[in-house]
């Protein structure tokens, strides 16, 4: 019978020691993320863009920043992977987190450079590259919309004759609704894709799915889902985008039929694309056709649109800390998940006309939280009673029209 290796002096100093942590992000966020790290102890780094040099990073938990020249919002890759790799010199580097959505590629070509652990560029794109997400899906048994890489314009063709509009055309590697078109008819196809040009082959083009969309924000433990909250957008985040409207979602009924299926094909996909740890934000919608539920999209961080703050309120568990606390896990350690309450909540959120809108006529007992971003107005309310949280965004959301409500065009690119 092998023996069970002693503990030598050395490996057990490396137990205790802290953990560095490299953070990536080109968007102002993961500040509880980086709080959380530096609460249990370990050492804090930040790579982010230098016109968010002046944002309110929370620096007494950061041990050192290092700035990024975003020509046009794009990182030279090159020049960061020096950059890393110089401060690598004098920091043994631990983990490499990436914050946002847009920094999940980064934070990968990082960590195959220094041969940190941790997810690599090839399972990045499953979390980032939407037709590599709709191949992998499907081709693990799970429901997507029919999908066409835009390469062949015989295959676009013969698409077309097949599926009958309309369609959205979307960038593979862009977040949320960010450049997002609906086509009605062959015309206006070809149309968008003569405006693309050489930029064609960075889409996918989809049919497009009237129904109900929802998300589902997990937390996953060694290829395991230990969280997972399932929620339904009130007004699906293309419609909020492109036409203008006020953000909402709710929970969906817990012990639901509806619950069951959200939560069963989010872990399916999770289990299919590789998470091994971390957070995550999926995507699904059910068809108001044929009342199928299918796939959208995923990604390996917590959702936006405060979403971390919506799931906290229904459940006490704040996504950025559970997080930090997954990453900082070293070989051998176990995770434990506070207690969880199941509560409902529901968010509203809108761009304001006001630089400071004031909420405070929003009263009752139910508000939980409220925005103080300018020009945007939002709130949190929650309560035991799911009918309760349905009154109040039904009446909120006509009056955030009234009292609050604004709207811009969509921009091609996020802003910072």
């Amino acid at each position: 019978m092998a023996k069970k290796a002693k503990e030598t002096p050395n490996s057990m100093a490396e137990a205790t020691q802290p953990l560095t942590f490299l953070c990536v992000t080109c968007y102002y966020k993961g500040s509880d993320f980086m709080r959380a790290v530096k609460a249990l102890g370990h050492k804090v780094l930040l790579i982010t863009a230098k016109k968010l040099e002046k944002e309110e990073w929370p620096r007494e938990s950061i041990d050192d920043i290092f700035y990024v020249a975003d020509e046009n919002d794009d990182w030279n890759m090159d020049d960061v992977i020096k950059g890393v790799s110089y401060i690598a010199r004098s920091e043994n580097i631990d983990r490499v987190v990436a914050l946002d959505d847009y920094d999940v590629e980064k934070a990968a070509t990082i960590r195959e450079h220094l041969r940190v652990p941790g997810m690599g560029k090839t399972r990045s794109h499953y979390f980032r590259d939407k037709l590599a997400m709709r191949i992998e899906a499907q081709d693990a048994g799970i429901a997507v919309p029919e999908f066409i890489g835009v390469f062949n314009h015989k295959k676009i063709s013969e698409y077309c004759k097949k599926v009958s509009p309309p369609w959205l055309i979307k960038p593979r590697s862009k977040a949320s609704a960010l450049g997002i078109k609906k086509l009605h008819n062959e015309e206006e196809l070809w149309r968008a894709l003569d405006q693309l040009g050489d930029e064609q082959s960075f889409y996918v083009l989809e049919k497009f799915e009237p129904g109900d969309v929802y998300h589902v924000d997990a937390l996953t433990v060694d290829g395991k889902v230990v969280f997972a909250r399932a929620h339904k957008y009130l007004n699906p985040p293309m419609e909020v985008a492109h036409e203008g409207r006020v953000f909402r979602s709710i929970n969906v009924e817990y012990g639901s039929e509806e619950e069951q299926l959200l939560l069963d094909m989010n872990e399916k996909v999770l289990k299919a694309f590789g998470l091994k740890h971390g957070a995550s934000h999926t995507e699904f919608i059910r068809s108001h056709k044929d009342g199928k539920l299918y796939f959208l999209e995923t990604s390996a961080r917590v959702g936006g649109a405060n979403i971390v703050e919506l799931v906290e309120a229904s459940s006490g568990i704040n996504l950025w800390v559970e997080w930090a606390k997954i990453e900082a896990l070293r070989k051998g350690e176990k995770y434990e998940l506070p207690k969880v309450k199941k509560e409902y909540s529901g968010i509203l959120i809108s761009l304001a006309k006001q630089e400071n809108p004031d909420t405070s006529a929003y009263s009752d007992k139910e508000v939980w939280w409220r925005m103080t971003r300018k020009w945007h107005a939002g709130l949190i309310i929650k309560s035991k009673s799911r009918e309760r949280i349905v009154e109040l965004l039904d009446d909120y959301g006509k009056r955030f029209y009234t009292d609050f409500f604004a709207s811009q065009p969509l921009p091609d690119k996020p802003t910072n």
